[in-house]
């Protein structure tokens, strides 16, 4: 798999609230339509998430399993270019791929497996800095995987200063304190998902914060903007096995962006929101989809994107926003094109209708190479095996789902209903497939 991605862009995107309108679990007949009136062969591919669509927690939806036997071959060879797609990042690729495999009971590789921290990699500009790394399992090697050069945990920063984890008393030291050990200072904080310890966690990441990345130090000003924060996965909740919605790592930056304003009285700034709905998430998986598609032997440029997910907030927001980044980006060549210039002229600026966040946060690297061809489009399938459900149909039909809950967005997103709304609402993953078959006109069986 490719380790970058080449011209890339630095775009700032505020995002918006969401909310979703009340949508029959059937296609309407205008949904059902072809996407084109004449759809070529090779020329599609399926961005799959995980939690709530695939699992739910360890246990496979039993939907999945006969999905993916349709999806490959008697040789077990996929028969359209397919890619993971998910939120998850408290392991290596490789791990998620053996996972995946074993739960599908189909052969999974690590090059179609896209964790919420994959985009980190083209990131390079901050592989050579000290940072500190938050999350669980193997963050450092994750974070060695991804580039970083010079990473320390949460933990190694509490052994090197045993005073400054205080909230559980039987971790405090014991008689004699044992010395501070002398770190470099800490130029950026990467946190890739959802920690253990949570009070650990956000005691040492606002110490670095408030001390300029030296959290032996003691504050005398508060040095704003801080050092860069880097956060990957932004879902507030997540579906696992028990019959309600769990804390995801949205919920710790929830947590983290609240105490550091009521410290400071100035708003937490991200030098980068990743994961989906982030524009950078859909232009890596397309990526990874255009290596796919080489590996089946397509010689034909992927015309459509179908990403299949369960949270309104995350999966459809994000393939919606993604989608008007590709209509963006194909008027931007036109005009080039009609200008006599060539794709390569198209600036990878592209506000995509979006607005800037006035905050100045949320900044994301999106683009690529502008000399390949891009989607046509990506359309979103929202399944309701997961965060959504088929309770949040009963609603009357002049009324959103948001009007019924308080809005589970990140801070920084803005409000469009827009992209809320998904192109199609099915029951499970097996009918997202069906469905895409057809629109395609391919034999799935």
């Amino acid at each position: 798999m490719a380790e970058f991605i080449p011209g890339f862009n630095v775009l700032k995107l505020g995002w918006r609230a969401l909310r979703l309108r009340k949508t029959p679990l059937t296609a309407t007949a205008a949904q059902t339509r072809r996407l084109s009136s004449s759809c070529r062969p090779n020329s599609f591919g399926l961005l799959f998430d995980i939690d709530g669509v695939l699992v739910r927690g360890r246990t496979p939806i039993p939907a999945a399993k006969q999905c993916f036997r349709k999806l490959v071959d008697g040789n077990g060879k996929y028969k359209v270019p397919v890619v993971f797609v998910t939120n998850a990042g408290n392991c290596v690729r490789q791990t998620k791929a053996e996972q995946l495999s074993h739960l599908l009971e189909v052969e999974v590789s690590p090059d179609q497996v896209m964790l919420s921290h994959s985009p980190l990699r083209v990131f390079s500009q901050f592989h050579k800095m000290c940072v500190l790394v938050s999350g669980q399992g193997p963050v450092l090697e994750v974070a060695h995987n991804l580039g970083f050069q010079n990473a320390l945990t949460i933990d190694m920063l509490r052994e090197a200063y045993p005073l400054l984890d205080v909230v559980d008393h039987n971790r405090r030291p014991k008689d004699v304190v044992p010395p501070s050990k002398e770190l470099p200072q800490i130029e950026a904080v990467v946190l890739f998902g959802e920690p253990i310890r949570w009070e650990t966690n956000l005691q040492l990441i606002v110490d670095v914060l408030l001390t300029n990345g030296r959290p032996g130090n003691t504050v005398t000003s508060i040095k704003y903007p801080h050092i860069p924060v880097l956060a990957c996965n932004m879902d507030l909740l997540w579906m696992a096995e028990a019959k309600n919605p769990r804390f995801g790592h949205g919920m710790f930056l929830v947590c983290l962006e609240s105490i550091y304003k009521k410290i400071t009285g100035y708003d937490l700034q991200y030098e980068a929101l990743i994961g989906k709905p982030s524009v950078v998430t859909y232009n890596y998986a397309e990526l990874l989809i255009r290596q796919q598609a080489e590996s089946l032997g397509w010689t034909e440029p992927i015309q459509r994107l179908y990403a299949i997910g369960d949270n309104p907030m995350a999966d459809i927001y994000g393939a919606n926003l993604y989608n008007r980044y590709l209509q963006s980006m194909r008027h931007a060549r036109a005009q080039v094109q009609v200008q006599g210039g060539s794709a390569s002229q198209v600036a990878g600026d592209i506000q995509c209708e979006t607005v800037d966040d006035a905050k100045n946060s949320g900044k994301v690297m999106v683009g690529g190479s502008y000399e390949h061809r891009l989607p046509e489009g990506c359309s979103s399938i929202l399944v309701c095996t997961g965060v959504y459900s088929r309770d949040q149909q009963d609603l009357p039909p002049d009324q959103t789902v948001t009007e019924q809950r308080i809005f589970h967005g990140h801070r920084d997103f803005r409000f469009d209903p827009n992209l809320t709304q998904p192109s199609f609402v099915v029951h499970d993953v097996l009918e997202a497939v069906e469905l895409v078959f057809q629109q395609e006109g391919w034999p799935l069986e």
